[in-house]
Formats: structure tokens, C-alpha cells, sequence
């Protein structure tokens, strides 16, 4: 039985549960209260009574002590009997009627012998045969006399029974009225907790293997007071912070595919001039000798350039993968010489393009790995020379902002739209979408040399206009040495 009633608690819910358990708790503070409050009224009504007889046997004693006999009997079932104690015994004196005395006498007897051996009047509540409950009181009228007054306690009884009903049926209703109000209340400030487990369920049903899946749901009924309103808050951040995860993932295998997609598109291309320059060196071996070194040196060609892509694709991997063996070998270098070495192998290569190295520190020392920050360097000039028109003057220039190393490699092309610049730095991306891989290449250059400055701790960044291309890149100043 125990067992089924806490099963059946247990199923209930948790509205229903506090109510009860609010119902209990006043249950208990009405008894504590209802205790209190007839005990009270049964002790003040018993000192009425006490006080009663007291000032009744003022009376009669004087009495008796002036005239003999008993006056003031004005109580209905009232007994008063008078002892004479001076030989040692109580011995009952003749009543003066017959109403006064009980037919049992034991219980009043024996308080007069109680009251014969103490100077202090004597009470007591006995129980008189054929009359119920009666509250005795015994006085000393004079030296040998005892005189023993009795009153009935059936008013207090009765009063005390009507107290009781009253008390019963007001906490019930008050306890009735607080378990049913206290439920519908608990409900209301409940139902944003339902409203957070309907949510719940909906995200349940949810597909979320999907690559674009989402979760737009939110608890959103207010009310509830501030813990249910700090339980919906985290609830809610808690799903932003899901679907945001959930964005994260969708964009980074969009990122995948998209990444994926791209490197076959452009490794194809070189793979497939190579199997053709393969096939045109077999041909040649055998039918013209003399086209051998033309077809295998366009198939050296391919072979270097197909190896210049998967390098970049292996230090973008491993730039992404965090390696501990990061493929950065730092050491103390200059990096003014390092922007006159790739200004130099510029204007080697690019003779037509006019550079200028702008004025600036004439050295800056840093710990950095002079290798790949000299990559940097060139994949920004080598892009300024091949997305503008023969030329267009090109100028870098290095300076110390502070404690931060800035290179600027600014040009004078036609500038970058506004919508491609939040791309630029994206792998296989282009501006120019027609433009052939042979002039544009394949589109890692930008996104090489913004992972290695990161990698650095630095940052890049496109600004310019029609006319003004910049690209700025801030090394920070935990790799500045003594200078």
C-alpha cells in the first residue's frame, strides 16, 4: 500500500506535488495553532471557574462563620459540603438541604482530609459517580471546619467541543481553499517550465544530421518569477549556443565540400597536362626525338607547379591542424632586409612593373621565421603584379606603430569590389572568375599568407578605393627584439 502511494506520488505533477506538500505543511501549523488555541481557552475558562468558587466560598465562609449556615448557593449543580476535621477525621456535618450534597461523597471527602493537614486552599478536578467531571475547591472556614465546594466543568467541556468543530471546519475549508488556489497558482507559475518541455520536444524532433540543420525554437512565455526566469535564460543560451554551433558546423562542411571541391578542380588540370605531355613524350621518343626535351620540359613544368599547390594545400592543413611541430622555424631576423630581398626578387622577375620601397626604420629585428614571412611578402607583390595591368606602380613600406611591425604593399590597380573583400582571404577564391589558372592562379596565395601571419600571432587586412589596393599586415610586438 505504502509502495503504491509513492508510486501514485511520484506519477503526479510537480503543481500537484507542492500543493500537497503546501497542504501538509499548513495541515500541521492549523494543529500546532488549534492545539495552542483550545488549550489556552480550556486553562482560561478553568480559572474563570477557579476564581468563581474562590469568591463564592468568600462568601459562604463568612457566612458560616457568622450565622452557621451556607448563603449565596446560587449555581445550578453546584454541591457544597462542610467538614469537621478537628478530631482528625473528616467528619460531614448535616447539609442544610439535600441538593447540596452528591451521592458520591468520596471525591469531596477525601479533598477535606487533603485541606485538614495544609493551611493553603486545595484544588483539584475529580470525577463524581453519576455526575461527570467536577472541579473541587477546599477552604479552612475556621480552626476544625473545612468547607468543600464543587462545580461542574460540563460548560468548558462543552465550550472547548465547540471550539473544536469551529477549528476543524475553518482549517478545512482554509486547507481545502490553499491545496486547490495553491494548485491552480503553482500551475501558472509552472507553465513556462512546460513551456521549456514542449520546446524540448520540438527540438527532439528535429533532424539534426543534416548538414543545414538549425534550431529556431525558443522557450519564449515569460513569467514564472526570477529562478523559472534565470532557468529560461540559460535555456535559451544554451540553444543559441547550439545553433550557433550548428551554423558553425554547417558553414565549416560547406567550407569542406566547397574546399574539397576546388583542390580536385584544380589539381585535375595539372594532372591532366601531365598525362597529355606524358603521352606527347612517348609519341616524341618514338616518332620525332627531336620534340623530347620541349614535351618533358612542359612536363617538369606541370610536375613543379602541381607541387607548389599541394605544398600550399600541406601548409594550409597543417596551419589548420595546430601541429605542436608547427611548420614555423623562428629565429631572430630583420625584417627591413626582408622586405628589400622580396623587393629586389620582384623587380627580378616583374622588370616592367615599376616598385618603390618607401622610406622607414633602417632595421627592425623580431622573432619570426624569415622563410615564411618572406613568402608573405611575395605572395602579396606577386598578386598586386598579376591582378593589375602592366605598369601599375606598386610600393611597400615598413614601419613601427607603437610596439607593432606594420608592412604595407599598396598598388595602383583597379582596386577590389566591396563585395569580394570579405572573401579574399578565402582558399581557391577569385575576383575574377574567367580569369585562366595560368595568369590568376590557383587562388591559395592570399589564404597562405593570411594563415602564416595568424600563425604568427599577427593579423592582415584589405582596405583601399578604386585606384588604391592595401594590404596590411601587423606582426605584434611579443616578436620584437633588442634593436
Amino acid at each position: 500500500m505504502i509502495r503504491r502511494l509513492r508510486r501514485a506520488y511520484r506519477g503526479m505533477r510537480l503543481g500537484t506535488r507542492l500543493a500537497l506538500g503546501l497542504g501538509a505543511l499548513a495541515l500541521v501549523v492549523f494543529a500546532v495553532v488549534g492545539t495552542a488555541l483550545t488549550t489556552y481557552m480550556r486553562d482560561y475558562l478553568s480559572a474563570q471557574l477557579d476564581d468563581q468558587l474562590g469568591l463564592a466560598q468568600v462568601a459562604q465562609s463568612k457566612s458560616i462563620a457568622e450565622n452557621g449556615t451556607l448563603q449565596g448557593k446560587k449555581y445550578y449543580r453546584w454541591y457544597y459540603a462542610v467538614y469537621d476535621v478537628s478530631g482528625g477525621a473528616a467528619v460531614l456535618r448535616k447539609p442544610e438541604e439535600a441538593g447540596d450534597l452528591p451521592a458520591d461523597l468520596a471525591p469531596l471527602t477525601s479533598l477535606a482530609r487533603a485541606q485538614a493537614g495544609g493551611r493553603t486552599e486545595v484544588l483539584r478536578t475529580a470525577r463524581i459517580a453519576g455526575e461527570g467531571e467536577y472541579r473541587l475547591r477546599a477552604c479552612e472556614v475556621e480552626p476544625g471546619v473545612v468547607l468543600v465546594s464543587g462545580a461542574p466543568t460540563d460548560d468548558i467541556d462543552a465550550t472547548v467541543r465547540r471550539l473544536i468543530t469551529v477549528q476543524v471546519v475553518a482549517f478545512g475549508l482554509a486547507l481545502a481553499a490553499l491545496v486547490v488556489f495553491g494548485r491552480r497558482m503553482l500551475r501558472r507559475g509552472l507553465n513556462p517550465l512546460s513551456d521549456m518541455a514542449h520546446t524540448a520536444h520540438g527540438i527532439a524532433s528535429h533532424d539534426l544530421t543534416e548538414s543545414a540543420a538549425r534550431l529556431p525554437l525558443r522557450a519564449d512565455e515569460r513569467g514564472g518569477g526570477p529562478e523559472v526566469e534565470e532557468l529560461r535564460t540559460a535555456f535559451n543560451t544554451m540553444l543559441e549556443h547550439i545553433d550557433g554551433s550548428l551554423a558553425v558546423r554547417a558553414e565549416a562542411e560547406q567550407r569542406l565540400r566547397r574546399f574539397v571541391a576546388d583542390a580536385s578542380h584544380e589539381l585535375r588540370t595539372p594532372l591532366m597536362s601531365v598525362r597529355g605531355y606524358a603521352d606527347l613524350f612517348q609519341y616524341a621518343a618514338a616518332n620525332a626525338p627531336e620534340e623530347r626535351e620541349k614535351h618533358l620540359a612542359r612536363l617538369r613544368a606541370e610536375a613543379a607547379r602541381m607541387g607548389v599547390l599541394l605544398d600550399d594545400l600541406l601548409l594550409l592543413a597543417r596551419l589548420d591542424a595546430a601541429e605542436v611541430d608547427a611548420p614555423l622555424r623562428v629565429r631572430e631576423a630583420d625584417l627591413v632586409e626582408l622586405v628589400g630581398e622580396a623587393s629586389a626578387a620582384f623587380r627580378a622577375s616583374h622588370p616592367q612593373r615599376p616598385l618603390t620601397v618607401r622610406p622607414g626604420p633602417p632595421a627592425l629585428r623580431l622573432r619570426l621565421d624569415p622563410h615564411r614571412i618572406r613568402q608573405v611578402l611575395d605572395n602579396l607583390l606577386t598578386n598586386a603584379a598579376v591582378h593589375t595591368p602592366a605598369g601599375t606602380e606598386v610600393s611597400v613600406a615598413v614601419a613601427l606603430e607603437g610596439e607593432t611591425a606594420v608592412v604595407r604593399v599598396e598598388d595602383a590597380g583597379p582596386g577590389i569590389p566591396a563585395a569580394d573583400r570579405e572573401r579574399i582571404f578565402d582558399r581557391f577564391y577569385r575576383v575574377d572568375k574567367a580569369r585562366s589558372r595560368d595568369r590568376g592562379g590557383s587562388g591559395l596565395g592570399l589564404s597562405v599568407a593570411s594563415a602564416l601571419v595568424r600563425a604568427h600571432g599577427g593579423t592582415i587586412e584589405l582596405s583601399g578605393e578604386p585606384g588604391s589596393t592595401v594590404f596590411t599586415v601587423r606582426l605584434p610586438p611579443g616578436g620584437l627584439t633588442d634593436r
